[in-house]
């Protein structure tokens, strides 16, 4: 199992990435999603809406957009592209660190990979739970 992070065109201040790494797997393993490669790519948020065309017809802007590679859908094989632009506007936004919702995103996005959607309001609401309370499990410790 592997899980990297590289950056596009950004700084990203991604402190202790060896924790992040090991929460991050232990979030899958609390998910019971196997997991073997996933890839954090942060962006900007021009590069992010050209990939949002590209493969998901969507001419908008957006925080993070996460692809599945994998075709067991047991196994994660996945990379995850997160704007760091619509990170430090979230942030502002929510009155929030840029560092917490750079967290929240990245988590968002596993939690995509391990089988939450977030297209209805009731699957949004359990989205939103499960972020909150990987968020409060990574902050806590």
């Amino acid at each position: 199992m592997a899980i990297y992070f590289s950056a596009h065109e950004v700084k990203v201040g991604l402190k202790d990435r060896t924790r992040l790494k090991a929460f991050i797997a232990d979030l899958f393993k609390r998910e019971e999603q196997g997991l073997s490669n996933l890839q954090y790519v942060f962006c900007t948020d021009e590069y992010l809406l050209q990939i949002n065309e590209e493969f998901l017809k969507h001419d908008t802007y957006t925080d993070i957009v996460t692809f599945e590679l994998s075709p067991d859908p047991e196994v994660t094989e996945g990379e995850i592209y997160i704007s760091i632009d619509r990170v430090r506007e979230n942030a502002e936004q929510f009155e929030v660190t840029e560092n917490y919702e750079l967290h929240r995103v990245m988590f968002h996005g596993a939690l995509h990979l391990c089988g939450y959607k977030d297209k209805t309001k009731k699957e949004e609401a359990l989205m939103r739970q499960k972020e909150d309370e990987y968020l409060q499990l990574y902050f806590q410790q």
